[in-house]
């Protein structure tokens, strides 16, 4: 009945979102199901994780896992529920003196079943001017241990209106999602250039107006 009611509610959020915010949805290459890929965001609102989720379509968000801070998707039943049964979210704790284990592990974990994954690597919204935070480098060590692993950068333009921070009715405002092409980890490549390479084609996807504040 769980595995029911997850899926239930999986297909209601998914009609929710697309109502809500009418995505629209660019892509250099269209998601493959069969092809194991880490989408990396922006991020700017708790609803980034739902709408990259629901754009992937029902054939590729099956194996898809967000990657996910802990204290917020298990906080209480209902968002533990909705984290674990309904979106499987890897969940992370931000703070490392709650670690009990290495989130790179945990991702590298997923990825040996075959699941594909949705990351942010600026490990929090992003509220300032700034187009995107500093980027935290576990793409790069993913990449390292899985050279065959491809990167899909997806940039995510206006969810923040959608729903802003204590916000808990979203809404309604068109949005957009542009998935870039996809990178690899190169052999020898450092992580330094890696993360610069992949902040570059994040930044690419953004609108002119945004990239002119990077």
């Amino acid at each position: 009945m769980r595995r029911i009611a997850a899926r239930i509610t999986g297909l209601a959020i998914a009609l929710f979102a697309r109502f809500i915010t009418s995505p629209r949805v660019y892509y250099a290459a269209p998601p493959h199901p069969d092809r194991q890929t880490v989408y990396f965001a922006n991020h700017r609102s708790n609803a980034d994780t739902v709408l990259i989720w629901t754009v992937l379509g029902a054939a590729t968000r099956a194996h898809t896992r967000p990657v996910a801070a802990a204290d917020y998707w298990l906080k209480s039943p209902l968002r533990k529920f909705v984290g674990l049964d309904v979106f499987n979210v890897i969940p992370i704790e931000r703070l490392r003196e709650n670690r009990t284990e290495n989130p790179v592990e945990k991702m590298l974990a997923a990825l040996e079943t075959g699941a594909s994954l949705i990351i942010f690597p600026e490990g929090r919204r992003n509220e300032s001017e700034a187009p995107l935070l500093e980027m935290r480098p576990g793409i790069y060590h993913l990449g390292q241990a899985r050279p065959e692993l491809e990167f899909v950068p997806v940039w995510i333009e206006n969810l923040n209106g959608v729903l802003p921070r204590g916000s808990i009715i979203p809404v309604p405002l068109l949005c957009t999602l542009t998935f870039g092409a996809a990178l690899r980890v190169e052999p020898g490549e450092s992580r330094d250039a890696f993360m610069a390479r992949a902040r570059a084609a994040l930044l690419t996807l953004a609108p002119e107006e945004v990239r002119d504040g990077s």
